[in-house]
């Protein structure tokens, strides 16, 4: 990869004098931008995207300039080199792609309206105003906006407002920081504030489309979020507020914005009345993530894009360490377990995978780099495996050092893991380089061979993998004595297993507490010795088998046939971990069937059986004190008796509809979602498709927004799935950001399949036009790639996509995905016999 020269090296920005000038109506904004620093040279670089250059002044004269569009660039020619001032005046346009500063639309009352907000990361400070846009180079920011403003508007940024003179709001300089973290808004917003312990104030906004109480869980979990940090990184809180704001339109999850977090609705709103605990608990990770990145991100930033992961695989660890803080009762790292970890053990697992540190210039291939399956679930588990070496108090110590060291600049892996060995005394950076710097994970086989006990390591593919002889430095964490805390070599003998065995008087067993990156194969004398006294195991540890057992068949190392008749040890588990991991296998074995088959009807029966009891126990509606266990297994229980088209569930779901249709809003979320997927499929109607999709539009409820669109792309009728297509472009009733949900719907329902992969090749150019610039662009393909299953398909993904292989931002994506479907096919092909005769076996 050519390197490309960083704009830094020419200028080096130390204070912004930005005003901003926004026409709402007109779409227009007028820009000055002073920059006060340091020329390296005479000839500098500054970045712009989209912007009409007007004029360009150094020290109060005019200089000559030349915009390079095909760079982001203005080329400036100055009279000397050193201390600097540059003014530069331009023209921009509001956009309407989630990027720079655009426009977010919502109604009140039938009232079409919207609010200005920004989403500068990763390179879109440029579109907004001239700037070095680039993370290490940290400035000092003094903003000043007017707009086309009237009364009861709210103005929100980075640091309070300090005057409003003559339609010009003026906020405090703000502390050193990364344009990227730069951000404002404006509009008829409400909000709730409150203070921290230390002093710190902290609000919450959003429109008045929304109820005030659906902001109360927020501003309580960002205050405590705030308040477990600045005691846990010894650190304080370095700015006098943080507000959390609720964009109607928001292209990512949340953005970290120093000062002025912004998130979706979804992520940030909910009722407090009725919403399902997963969501409480999603929101509440969301909002720990992004304020874990006001210190480790925004007071200490990653160099360059190539430790994206630093900033991006820290706070997803921290939010789990957080919210296990602040709330101990939702044993909130089961869902790390059951989300994060089978996400990136699957990603991981592709030949030709990116590695957590990954080098990048493009800035088209920065927006790539956003791989949250290794990114952030992998990047997660490196730390998480870190942490349990270091131990708590060695882990805060070295990130107070870290932090105090580099607070307002930026920082390298390398520095965090130099200040993590001195505070522990470990190679922490030795350890962590096999981890970070080479793709992949291994497989730990384990086996007795000549009576001894032997454990070996090489590296674990899905589909074909080209064995390059990686080694790990694998924290094996075994539960017998002798066995190396750190497993470093190719292969190791333990010693007789027979005397092993008998000293630790339990089966043996690798990865307790599943919290290091890598999978266990057991011989047959092993696994079985596991599976006997499988009773006898915790949650995760019953789990961990089901899924490095999944992972194993998919890497065709054993058959799905032989997981099958396990199955129903597991049925009647009263944990959501293992239901999790149960009807992640049990929903896997639908592959290999196809649609109206008797293979099809043999698996519905197995479904039927597995989820039975559990029906029985837990019933349709949930209980008044009930564990958050069982609150958090209905789902997966529920689930698989509709798919097996049990006539008690369907008849259940289908009373519960017709005993709320009046007020379906207020059935409890807990099991919304299923009583509306059972009526569509079941019971649907074009007169129920329209007062859904008439529902879906009026509500402001993310939660029940999302259950609409569960429900309404599961119908079997042709005339509905494209009257649903046909509003996929009509962002009034579905916006962009939430166009890659509805697909992956159609996409997924066997009856809208072809219409739904139909309308994204032929409107490529539309979707691309509307979010192709996001980083979110390319997860299209990923969603593809999650549902096909055959060779036809995959013969019309590599058609459809391979003349896109040179696009920027996209060519990882394709071969990754052509790779898991190719794989995806052979493994249906070839044991799809074996497995649908298990599941015949498993049924009588």
């Amino acid at each position: 990869m050519a390197e490309l020269t960083h704009f830094y090296q020419t200028f080096q920005p130390t204070h912004y004098d930005i005003f901003l000038n926004i026409n709402r109506e007109t779409k227009q904004i007028t820009g000055k931008t002073t920059i006060t620093g340091d020329a390296k040279s005479q000839a500098i670089s500054i970045h712009q995207k989209y912007l009409d250059i007007t004029t360009v002044q150094s020290d109060g004269q005019d200089v000559p300039f030349t915009t390079d569009d095909k760079n982001d660039a203005i080329r400036i020619k100055l009279p000397k080199d050193g201390q600097t001032t540059l003014t530069i005046t331009y023209n921009a346009k509001l956009t309407d792609t989630m990027m720079g500063i655009y426009p977010s639309y919502y109604e009140v009352n039938g009232v079409k309206k919207q609010i200005i907000g920004t989403q500068f990361e990763t390179t879109f400070a440029r579109q907004a105003f001239p700037c070095v846009d680039e993370p290490e180079a940290k400035a000092t920011f003094d903003l000043a906006i007017k707009f086309d403003e009237h009364p009861g508007e709210t103005v929100l940024s980075n640091m309070p407002e300090t005057r409003e003179e003559n339609g010009v709001h003026y906020f405090d300089t703000t502390v050193r920081m990364s344009t990227y973290l730069v951000a404002f808004a404006f509009g008829e917003l409400q909000g709730k504030q409150t203070t921290t312990k230390s002093g710190v104030k902290v609000g919450v906004f959003a429109t008045k489309a929304h109820k005030a109480n659906e902001l109360d869980f927020a501003l309580d979990i960002a205050k405590r979020s705030i308040e477990f940090y600045e005691d846990f990184y010894h650190t304080p809180y370095p700015l006098p507020h943080s507000w959390q704001l609720a964009l109607p339109d928001f292209s990512a999850g949340a953005m970290e914005n120093w000062g002025l977090v912004t998130y979706r609705e979804a992520y940030l709103l909910l009722d407090p009345d009725n919403t399902a605990l997963d969501m409480k608990q999603l929101v509440a990770t969301v909002i720990a993530h992004e304020l874990a990145h006001q210190w480790f991100g925004d007071l200490v930033t990653m160099k360059w894009w190539d430790d994206l992961w630093l900033n991006e695989s820290f706070a997803n660890m921290m939010e789990y360490v957080a919210i296990d803080a602040l709330e101990p009762d939702w044993h909130i790292w089961e869902t790390f377990q059951t989300s994060d970890v089978p996400a990136a053990l699957q990603r991981d697992a592709t030949d030709g995978v990116q590695s957590v540190h990954v080098e990048v210039e493009d800035p088209a291939e920065i927006d790539s780099l956003f791989d949250a399956a290794i990114v952030y679930a992998k990047g997660a588990r490196m730390l998480v495996m870190v942490r349990a070496l270091l131990g708590d108090d060695n882990l805060r110590t070295g990130l107070k050092n870290y932090l105090n060291a580099h607070k307002y600049h930026n920082a390298t892996g390398d520095d965090l893991w130099s200040a993590l060995g001195e505070a522990s005394g470990l190679d922490v950076g030795g350890i962590m380089k096999s981890w970070l710097q080479q793709p992949g994970y291994p497989v730990v086989n384990a086996a007795v061979v000549d009576g001894k006990l032997t454990i070996s390591q090489q590296q674990f593919f899905v589909g074909d993998g080209k064995e390059v002889g990686r080694q790990w430095q694998i924290p094996l964490n075994a539960n017998y004595d002798g066995a190396p805390a750190i497993f470093d070599q190719k292969q190791l003998t333990l010693g007789d297993y027979d005397q092993l065995r008998k000293a630790n008087a339990k089966p043996f067993r690798a990865n307790v507490g599943n919290n290091s990156h890598f999978i266990v194969k057991y011989d047959q004398t092993l696994l079985k010795d596991i599976l006997d006294h499988v009773d006898s195991l915790d949650a995760i540890s019953q789990l961990q088998i089901l899924q490095d057992l999944r992972l194993l068949a998919e890497g065709r190392q054993l058959s799905y046939a032989e997981i099958v008749p396990l199955l129903s040890q597991f049925a009647n588990s009263h944990s959501n971990v293992v239901n999790a991991a149960l009807y992640q296998v049990a929903n896997d074995l639908k592959k290999f069937t196809t649609p109206g088959s008797e293979e099809e009807r043999q698996l519905r029966a197995l479904f039927d059986k597995l989820s039975a009891a559990q029906v029985g126990r837990l019933g349709w509606t949930p209980k008044t004190g009930e564990s958050n266990d069982d609150q958090l297994t209905r789902p997966y229980i529920l689930s698989a008796a509709l798919y097996a088209q049990n006539s008690d569930a369907v008849a259940s779901a289908h009373q519960l509809f017709k005993a709320n249709q009046n007020h379906l809003e207020s059935l409890s979320a807990d099991i919304r979602v299923f009583v509306l997927q059972n009526e569509v499929k079941n019971f649907g109607s074009e007169a129920l498709f329209d007062k859904l999709s008439s529902a879906y539009r009026q509500t402001s409820d993310a939660s029940y927004k999302s259950d609409i669109s569960r429900a309404l792309t599961r119908t079997a009728d042709p005339e509905l799935i494209a009257k649903l297509i046909s509003k996929f472009e009509d962002a009034d009733t579905i916006k962009p950001q939430d166009l890659r949900a509805w697909f992956r719907g159609v996409l997924a329902n066997n009856d809208g399949q072809q219409a739904a992969w139909d309308w994204i090749r032929q409107d490529w150019q539309w979707l691309e036009d509307t979010v192709g610039g996001d980083m979110e662009f390319a997860t299209y393909i990923t969603v593809i790639a999650m549902v096909f299953h055959t060779p036809t398909r995959l013969a019309e993904f590599k058609a459809f996509f391979e003349p896109k292989l040179n696009t920027p931002g996209l060519t990882r994506e394709i071969k990754m995905d052509t790779k898991v479907i190719e794989t995806r096919v052979a493994l249906v092909e070839d044991e799809k016999a074996a497995v649908n005769t298990a599941v015949a076996d498993a049924i009588k």
